[in-house]
């Protein structure tokens, strides 16, 4: 027997044993090893584009939007389906066509199902050196086949505790002071901690009217915004008398020096957002950046997103956790980590209209994991 069903076989033994000792000590109720059926034991990929609708016109420092092109990504494996997704904000360079034109590329046939994870994705790395969202697609998907498998969630997997519970931030994007008064009320009784994007010429008017509205506590995200480091601290020395908590990505990824003196000298810890995409970045970032936002369309998933966290832990930084605007199929998957995170801002599920799952909840602010094995995501009729 070689290394590859060694390793499968092995991890099929150990899901078995492991789903019915849960049957037996009051895990989840009904559960029961699985078996694969005659022809259900290779993974089988199917894919579709799907766009999503915001609520609102959505604008930062560079753009502005209302959609959000994506792709949704399912794999069959042994009787269960894993649900995955790729969302492709337009600045980032990634299209509909490119994860598709990736994902043609792809051939599972040769694993023996999400158990060979790691030779998985770093098979997809052999085939791209980018491409993350669509790799993100499989790996969020490999997750939730894993945890089917189980039987558990993925949290209960990796031994996190679903009650640290952490609050998550809501984005208020920029806009006219009207509009942007109007989305803080709507996010009255159900968040504790709001995003405002910043970076033009109107930071100042944005900060003053939300504060005309509310006094929940902020953090702000310039996405490059900014150009002159010591404008900047100034700026950031005023925010913080706002009630702002941190400042994430100020100036250009490229401007390196200018962020480490901005980070020294800060009253407000200095997050990478941009400038972090995978591992190798975050040792590279120690002393330039306070911490590193992680998001799976960046990381490639939920697989180097905990290798990530881990980095950042051993060198002293803080973790937060992003999203870009997905369905709560892809920030359900992110939200399985918020019991190790710093920082949430898990919302992107949130500013859209057509979302086609039930996955995590926002109750009082705070991120609320579903209980279902994976990703526990309910798939809307």
């Amino acid at each position: 027997m070689d290394r590859r069903k060694f390793i499968a076989a092995s991890a099929a033994a150990a899901a078995a044993a492991a789903v019915a000792s849960c049957g037996r000590a009051g895990g989840l109720s009904g559960a029961a090893p699985f078996t694969c059926k005659a022809g259900s034991d290779k993974m089988k990929l199917r894919y579709y584009p799907y766009e999503l609708q915001l609520a609102h016109t959505f604008t930062v420092s560079s753009f502005s939007r209302k959609t959000t092109p994506g792709v949704q990504l399912e794999i069959d494996y042994c009787g269960h389906t894993g649900y995955g997704e790729a969302s492709m904000p337009p600045y980032l360079g990634h299209t509909v066509n490119s994860v598709c034109s990736f994902l043609e590329k792809v051939d599972l046939s040769g694993f023996d199902g999400p158990f060979e994870m790691e030779d998985i994705m770093e098979y997809l790395d052999t085939l791209s050196s980018g491409d993350s969202p669509a790799k993100a697609a499989i790996d969020i998907a490999l997750h939730d086949l894993l945890g089917k498998l189980l039987g558990q969630p993925l949290y209960r997997i990796w031994g996190y505790n679903p009650k640290k519970e952490k609050y998550t931030s809501y984005t208020i994007g920029i806009d006219t002071p009207e509009v942007v008064r109007e989305k803080t009320l709507e996010c009255a009784g159900r968040f504790r901690v709001l995003k405002v994007k910043v970076g033009l010429d109107s930071d100042e008017q944005m900060i003053r009217t939300i504060r005309e509205v509310t006094d929940f506590p902020l953090v702000v995200d310039a996405n490059q915004g900014w150009k002159d480091p010591h404008k900047a601290l100034e700026e950031i020395f005023w925010l913080k008398e706002q009630g702002v908590q941190l400042v994430e990505q100020p100036l250009p990824v490229d401007m390196i020096d200018e962020t480490a003196w901005l980070t020294e000298f800060s009253p407000l810890p200095i997050i990478a957002d941009e400038a972090v995409q995978r591992l190798g970045d975050v040792s590279r970032l120690k002393g330039v950046y306070s911490g590193i936002n992680i998001k799976l369309m960046k990381s490639t998933g939920l697989l180097e997103a905990r290798k990530m966290i881990a980095a950042a832990r051993s060198n002293a930084m803080t973790v937060m956790l992003g999203c870009m605007t997905e369905t709560s199929c892809a920030c359900t998957a992110v939200a399985q980590l918020s019991p190790t995170a710093d920082f949430c801002d898990i919302d992107g599920n949130l500013l859209i209209t057509n979302d086609l799952f039930e996955g995590v909840k926002v109750v009082d602010g705070l991120l609320r994991l579903p209980s279902g094995p994976g990703l526990g995501l309910v798939k809307k009729s």
